[in-house]
């Protein structure tokens, strides 16, 4: 290692043992701060005689911003055509989902339906009630699409409309899926969906199509989860973990080893370590970018999120209430 990178490394160290926002994980006043905005950070910094604090950018930058103000983003626009599919530079995301917190609010999903123009009977977001044992109570468990590493789903497509990114998204460009459902079929942990319908979503007139925002959906076509990934080009976390009431989901940047839920921010790698953090059915070789805490200590008892469903949305969870 050069003078010069032990100098960077150093001062990086610092940085993050500072314990200020760093990484795309890192979230304040909710929102994280952009690759894009790099330059009208430093612009701020012109200004003398004004308390700031110093940020991480997502292209790894150390910037100041006024503390007083929010934190600049400038926005920046969704990827379209060949540049979607090449991923955001030195990002791979990652999601953290502590099973103590969650206490089924269905807060993910609706976010994740509105942010997306999902039907009401359309949910990318899933909250499933687990029992592991006869003697442990059950637990509510957030399953959305996997982003695996090692994806069946685009090993199966014929066209190529399902794809993996460099930053770890799998997404879906509808506008070349054909719909043969193959990519369902291969998925082994049911994260997508077909469209039977045609989208209710209005275009605007300049509004060029995204695979990163996945509006709007085709009739006959697939759509899953997509982790937001116009959201993070914006310095914000996906719609569902800004949705969760309780704090039970976080996201960040392997890289940079931060997660966020919007109030906190964790080292990823101690997280995993420190609470036994795993993935789900990981032995299918399919590496997962969702890793699940377990629901120990929990929060709350796993019958307050019975509490606000009617009796149709309970039947869907007898087989496990029976057994309790």
């Amino acid at each position: 290692m050069t003078k010069n990178e032990k100098n960077k490394e150093s001062s990086r160290r610092k940085f993050l043992k500072s314990g200020l926002a760093i990484g795309a994980g890192t979230v304040i006043g909710g929102g994280l701060l952009s690759s894009c905005s790099a330059t009208s950070a430093q612009d701020i910094t012109n200004e003398k005689n004004v308390e700031k604090i110093k940020l991480l950018t997502t292209d790894g930058k150390i910037v100041e911003v006024e503390k007083s103000k929010p934190c600049p983003i400038t926005p920046c626009e969704p990827a379209v055509g060949e540049d979607a599919r090449k991923g955001i530079p030195g990002r791979k995301f990652v999601m953290v989902i502590d099973l103590s917190k969650c206490a089924n609010a269905g807060k993910c999903t609706s976010g994740c339906q509105k942010g997306h123009n999902l039907q009401p009977d359309q949910e990318w977001m899933h909250v499933y009630l687990m029992k592991d044992h006869l003697y442990r109570d059950p637990y509510w468990f957030p399953k959305n699409c996997y982003h695996c590493d090692n994806p069946p789903c685009v090993k199966v497509c014929p066209v190529g409309a399902t794809y993996k990114r460099s930053d770890g998204c799998v997404l879906v460009d509808v506008e070349r899926c054909i719909g043969c459902k193959f990519c369902i079929s291969a998925c082994p942990y049911s994260a997508r969906i077909f469209n039977w319908r045609v989208s209710d979503y209005k275009v605007k007139t300049e509004e060029e199509y995204s695979p990163e925002t996945s509006v709007p959906s085709q009739q006959g076509t697939v759509s899953k989860c997509d982790f937001c990934p116009d959201r993070s080009r914006e310095g914000k976390l996906p719609y569902c973990a800004s949705s969760c009431p309780m704090g039970a989901i976080y996201f960040g940047d392997i890289n940079e080893d931060v997660i966020s839920n919007g109030d906190e921010t964790l080292r990823f790698k101690q997280t995993i370590e420190d609470k036994a953090g795993y993935r789900y059915l990981e032995e299918l070789g399919t590496k997962p970018s969702v890793y699940y805490l377990p629901p120990v200590d929990r929060m709350f008892p796993f019958k307050r999120g019975l509490k606000n469903l009617n009796d149709e949305q309970k039947l869907k969870y007898k087989n496990v209430l029976d057994k309790s």
